[in-house]
């Protein structure tokens, strides 16, 4: 079991693409799944991720809290700026144009702090981001999402917030709850959690791009170019950002690698619930999900052999 579980968390990035496919490829087949079950499956992961903080997670806050909020402030002002221009850049109607922003507005997810170990980055820092920009996303998401795409669509920043409480912190509070209660149970139960996440957000992904496959094919390559640059362009952002205020090798990496990679999965959930009226802004978020695992990798890679040269 530890085996399986290690190569699924290993080739998430294969296996979200696979998703992507097979929702393309069978889209009659995957779209009779309901999309209520989008905010389940967060919760999920938002709960495996409570499960797997540790109380010196959170004393990076408190010991380096430039660090914190350096990365923090880049990625609620980079990521948010960025996906509105290139919405603009690329003439996106409103539907993708608020998938982009929502994208561009959400927190760092769990999965820029695999990318950062295997980049050999300082991997406190990116925990803390995560965390830090996971509790401030209540209140900025919602606000950002209204400042960027208020004036063209409505943005319900109550409800959004309502929603970022339930499926995001709720959740984790609940894991650490349960670390705390049962620590024993918790720590084993962590050697399976990347894998359960990892097929969460497979699940995520299939779902959503099975809904709107077809609208996906006439304006994908596009949508796919914009989602591409936005992440590309927020590891790079970020990246930069640490070399101007001079951060060691490690810190840059955290940095660029927790500003580009998004909690998409929040994305998509907060598009099917808050503007149902356009389905297509659920996609941006699945696209990405599948997107920044794949750069993710190559990222890490690329950032290890600069490092060994």
């Amino acid at each position: 079991m530890k085996r399986l579980c290690h190569y699924i968390s290993k080739y998430m990035g294969v296996l979200v693409l696979l998703s992507a496919i097979a929702a393309l490829a069978f889209p009659g087949v995957f779209s009779q799944i309901k999309t209520t079950v989008i905010n389940p499956l967060l919760g999920v992961i938002m709960f495996g991720m409570g499960l797997t903080l540790r109380t010196d997670d959170f004393r990076i806050v408190f010991s380096r809290p430039k660090d914190v909020i350096t990365g923090c402030l880049a990625q609620f002002t980079v990521m948010p700026l960025l996906a509105w221009t290139l919405a603009r850049l690329f003439s996106l109607d409103e539907a993708l144009t608020v998938g982009m922003v929502l994208v561009g507005c959400c927190p760092g997810g769990t999965a820029s702090n695999v990318i950062t170990y295997l980049a050999k980055g300082d991997l406190a820092l990116s925990v803390g981001m995560t965390g830090v920009s996971t509790l401030l996303a209540p209140l900025l998401t919602p606000l950002l999402v209204l400042l960027l795409a208020g004036k063209t669509v409505d943005v319900n920043v109550a409800g959004m917030l309502l929603s970022i409480l339930w499926v995001v912190i709720l959740p984790i509070a609940a894991g650490l709850l349960v670390k705390r209660l049962w620590p024993r149970q918790a720590t084993a139960a962590t050697t399976c959690l990347p894998a359960l996440s990892s097929l969460a957000i497979c699940a995520i992904v299939l779902i959503v791009i099975a809904a709107n496959a077809t609208k996906l094919m006439s304006s994908g390559p596009v949508v796919i170019l914009a989602v591409m640059l936005h992440n590309i362009g927020g590891l790079a952002v970020g990246y930069a950002i640490g070399a101007m205020l001079g951060m060691p090798a490690a810190k840059r990496k955290a940095v660029s690698i927790e500003v580009g990679m998004q909690n998409s999965g929040l994305a998509s959930s907060l598009a099917t619930l808050h503007f149902a009226a356009y389905p297509m802004a659920t996609i941006p978020g699945a696209i990405f999900s599948v997107w920044h695992n794949i750069s993710g990798a190559i990222v890490a890679r690329i950032y290890n052999a600069s490092q060994a040269s």
